[in-house]
């Protein structure tokens, strides 16, 4: 009996740490995190092995908290990419996961299994991978895209999960274990089948948050579309007025030629190559952001606010997909800010250029006084204003595929949107 009981002991603590690990996200590489965890967690494994040994379960299950709990969270935090109450929450989860599945297999045992331990350590066997396995399919990837797409709220959670983890501890180990309580058996079962639905709560709350996110993520991509198929619209209908005059246009040169008036004809191309500019735009050589220039320009001069563009790129080869999205989303956004402002007040400049390795965007518009942005933080978009929010982690998402990266913040009256994009990764989008 004792020799399968502490087997199934070693076996759990073992499965607690993999457990993690499914979940866990760290902040080094993947070589130097699989040593460390060795090194740290043989230690814990070879310490409460000697004290399960020598001082029996009764002792260690007491201590625990101290002598593996306490110990792993700190090695774990300081690896973790994930801080505060994400990785509380993570911690504080597989380990209440754990331990409600000791204490369950504990009371099967002690119900139907009799002294000899072999249903403990058999239901063990198969309900630590078992959890295993349906937490690596069906949890892994959405608890990890909510870690990206959440920023609040993990801390209720996170409370919440700690609270039931010392909770289940009192309720299964003291003063003794709750197999040598039969009086407490049923407020630990009722504990045991809580736990169930308020984490049943918790995940339906998680999985709405992330069906939010998804649908914050296709409203951005529906939005970017209807930009710029706006703007092929807008482009199209230049094409077929430009069209139109060019018969006038063909006509006037025709005679001014035929007269022998070549310096006419020749101011005449002039004024038609600045018709031809301002319909079009003379942002960039690059016909794809050109057209997003223009069309943003366009609604910049209907919202009649000043706008400076000041774009420093040739005729070469570039991403343009993430590249568009980056000033659409950017230039979007600015749109949204400066309706709300005074006409006097509505400002807003672009500049496009190399400096070094990078290739440089910065779009800077007035914006409320009581905005405050802090940079490297995105700010929420608010529902009524939508100022700045969703598109700024678009940004984010292009500016990082391009093997760059984005920070915005506030500075004397502007929010000021700055993305750096790495030269090496235009060259590579380019094949």
């Amino acid at each position: 009996m004792v020799l399968l009981n502490n087997i199934s002991i070693f076996w759990s603590m073992f499965h607690v740490f993999f457990l993690f690990v499914i979940l866990f996200r760290s902040r080094y590489t993947h070589k130097k995190t699989i040593v460390v965890t060795c090194i740290g967690i043989g230690a814990l494994m070879v310490l409460n092995g000697g004290l399960l040994i020598v001082y029996g379960f009764e002792v260690l299950g007491k201590a625990f908290l101290f002598t593996c709990s306490i110990p792993s969270f700190i090695l774990f935090f300081v690896m973790s990419a994930d801080r505060k109450f994400r990785f509380l929450l993570t911690f504080c989860l597989v380990d209440t996961i754990c331990l409600w599945l000791m204490a369950v297999t504990n009371l099967l045992n002690y119900f139907f299994g009799g002294e000899k331990g072999v249903l403990l350590l058999v239901s063990r066997l198969i309900a630590f991978p078992l959890i295993e396995y349906l937490m690596w399919k069906h949890l892994r990837k959405p608890y990890i895209e909510l870690q990206d797409a959440v920023e609040k709220g993990w801390g209720i959670f996170a409370g919440m999960t700690m609270l039931y983890y010392l909770l289940l501890v009192v309720v299964v180990q003291f003063p003794t274990n709750i197999v040598e309580r039969p009086e407490d058996m049923f407020v630990c079962i009722l504990v045991l089948v809580l736990m169930l639905f308020n984490y049943g709560t918790i995940f339906l709350s998680l999985y709405n948050q992330l069906m939010l996110y998804r649908r914050q993520q296709a409203e951005r991509v529906l939005q970017e579309q209807k930009n710029t198929l706006e703007a092929q619209l807008s482009n199209q209908q230049r094409i077929r007025k430009m069209k139109h005059d060019m018969k006038g246009h063909v006509a006037a040169l025709s005679g001014l030629l035929a007269t022998g008036k070549t310096k006419e004809a020749q101011e005449y191309l002039k004024n038609v190559e600045i018709e031809v500019d301002t319909l079009f735009g003379p942002f960039c050589p690059n016909p794809y952001l050109n057209a997003v220039f223009t069309y943003y320009f366009q609604k910049l001069q209907e919202l009649e606010a000043e706008c400076r563009m000041d774009i420093q790129i040739g005729e070469e080869e570039l991403p343009y997909m993430d590249l568009c999205q980056i000033i659409s989303n950017g230039l979007g956004n600015a749109c949204d800010a400066i309706k709300g402002l005074r006409e006097e007040d509505r400002e807003v400049s672009v500049q496009m250029k190399y400096s070094k390795d990078y290739l440089i965007v910065r779009i800077k518009n007035r914006c409320r006084s009581d905005l405050q942005v802090e940079k490297g933080t995105i700010p929420a978009t608010e529902k009524k204003g939508h100022d700045h929010g969703f598109g700024l982690v678009t940004v984010q998402e292009a500016a990082k595929r391009l093997g760059g990266e984005m920070f915005c913040y506030t500075e004397n009256g502007n929010f000021v949107l700055d993305v750096m994009v790495l030269c090496r990764s235009l060259q590579r989008g380019m094949k």
